[in-house]
């Protein structure tokens, strides 16, 4: 029940991906041209990491493949497009963690949360820099901007359903809007995640884990039943 997914997966939880592959060039039909692509998006993503979207240059991404500026443009037509690469090598794990597969007598609606939370947190930490360098297009890029509302939307949307299963099941309280709390917790524990590991208040993971867990419990006057 955070940016990440909870529960099983049914009709309508499908989550609108921020790269559609058919944006992309077809990949290189021969092994020497896929580690040459490949090269090419890790590089960007050092020099996108390092300088930003915006300062980062073709001729700084060319030299840390170690290629020219022309064999760029034989897998990609622009800075924008190797971005999207660079995305879309990143993005399940980065914003779809998942949870974690819990044994039965660990799957409580508490350890749910709580083992949701920390999957949330462990991805994006791995992923902060790149976090950044996503708001940075959404804030250049309308288009962009729509998707990553959409996108969150769906999570939820997804994390409503779940507070809604609970509701129903009389382990949460009734009296709270489920779309509404989900909203809210969600948001919180994103905005946790980006002061803590994009802007480097690197606070312990554990404590974040348990503090986001128990404002969700709390929110939604549950208990710790494990």
């Amino acid at each position: 029940m955070t940016n990440g997914s909870r529960g099983r997966r049914r009709r309508g939880d499908e989550i609108p991906a921020l790269v559609e592959s058919s944006s992309l060039r077809e990949q290189p039909s021969t092994a020497r041209g896929a580690r040459t692509r490949a090269a090419l998006v890790a590089a960007a993503r050092v020099v996108f990491e390092r300088d930003g979207y915006f300062g980062s240059r073709l001729t700084d991404i060319s030299a840390e493949a170690n290629c020219s500026t022309g064999s760029f443009y034989t897998y990609f037509t622009s800075k924008d497009e190797i971005l999207l690469a660079v995305i879309e090598d990143a993005q399940h794990d980065m914003l779809h963690p998942g949870t974690p597969h819990l044994a039965p007598e660990d799957s409580s609606p508490a350890a749910v949360i709580e083992a949701s939370n920390r999957a949330y947190f462990e991805a994006y930490r791995r992923h902060a820099k790149l976090m950044l360098i996503l708001d940075q297009l959404a804030a250049s890029n309308a288009e962009f901007r729509e998707l990553r509302r959409r996108r969150g939307k769906a999570f939820a949307d997804r994390n409503a359903r779940a507070i809604k299963d609970l509701q129903d099941k009389g382990l949460a309280d009734t009296d709270v809007d489920a779309g509404m709390a989900a909203r809210a917790l969600s948001g919180m524990v994103s905005r946790m995640a980006f002061y803590s590991f994009a802007m480097e208040e690197n606070y312990p993971l554990g404590t974040l884990v348990e503090t986001t867990t128990k404002l969700w419990l709390n929110a939604l006057n549950m208990t710790d039943d494990r």
